[in-house]
């Protein structure tokens, strides 16, 4: 390109530009034109949209959020497609491919592409969620939200499990949609009353059981996420009709085995 005012051709020049971006003070790195006689500094549209991209990484980089050559990195590591990636964390392709061209994706998004990321790493079971079924980890979720909804999740009316089985359901979806692993190792299929354990007849009185003390504690933030289901349904109603909105059991025969990777479909949390 040329110098606007004649001075001859533009050289390519970078430098460390200083900007303020969603209340956050960044430093990258920038190219622009600019002529070696006037001083002047113009982009061309492909360098405006690389200074975009770098400026947005330098964001993601500070949030703790994937950027977008670290989403491209890992997606081809993996072998998968810009569609592959975007079937595994159900979005449209373009999202991925705005992405990767530097728009910015949300906390929950980039939650999403690492869970997917991890999943592939680790050889994903998308049944049990990557975790060992644990009996006494689910009656100690079960206590846990008990404890926050002010009820017995493990008696009374809950003796069938109905009702704690769609809480336990969405701590274990959250879970593994957040952290890549479920909290309790569960299996779920699509039954007539919504989402529930697989075999949960059977396994009603052992988790009853169970010693929930020599189980592993729940985390911090497992612990944020129970916090999060009983202020979104402080109702059995609540949680029951959530879960018959979700499309990961609307759309299964009943019967059929509910995958975690379906946890990235859930859209009432």
């Amino acid at each position: 390109m040329d110098c606007p005012t004649e001075h001859g051709a533009m050289k390519i020049d970078s430098r460390t530009v200083e900007a303020t971006f969603r209340g956050m003070a960044l430093r990258y790195d920038a190219e622009f034109l600019a002529c070696d006689v006037c001083g002047l500094e113009v982009e061309d549209l492909a360098l405006a949209a690389e200074n975009q991209r770098a400026l947005s990484d330098a964001y993601r980089k500070i949030a703790g959020l994937l950027t977008g050559r670290e989403i491209v990195e890992e997606r081809k590591r993996l072998g998968w497609s810009q569609d592959e990636l975007a079937k595994a964390i159900k979005v449209g392709v373009a999202s991925v491919k705005r992405w990767e061209r530097g728009q910015i994706q949300t906390p929950v998004m980039d939650r999403a592409l690492r869970a997917a990321f991890d999943s592939m790493r680790n050889n994903c079971d998308f049944h049990t969620g990557n975790r060992l079924l644990s009996l006494g980890r689910i009656k100690l979720v079960l206590m846990n939200l008990g404890n926050l909804l002010g009820r017995d999740l493990l008696g009374g009316r809950a003796n069938r499990l109905l009702y704690p089985a769609k809480y336990l359901w969405y701590a274990d979806m959250l879970s593994f949609r957040e952290t890549g692993h479920s909290m309790t190792g569960a299996t779920y299929a699509a039954l007539p009353h919504g989402p529930r354990i697989n075999n949960y007849a059977e396994l009603i009185e052992l988790i009853r059981q169970a010693d929930e003390t020599e189980e592993e504690p729940l985390t911090e933030h497992e612990g944020r996420i129970l916090h999060r289901i009983a202020m979104a349904f402080p109702t059995y109603k609540a949680v029951y009709d959530a879960s018959h909105r979700e499309d990961a059991w609307r759309f299964k025969r009943i019967g059929m085995l509910i995958p975690y990777s379906d946890a990235h479909t859930s859209t009432t949390i």
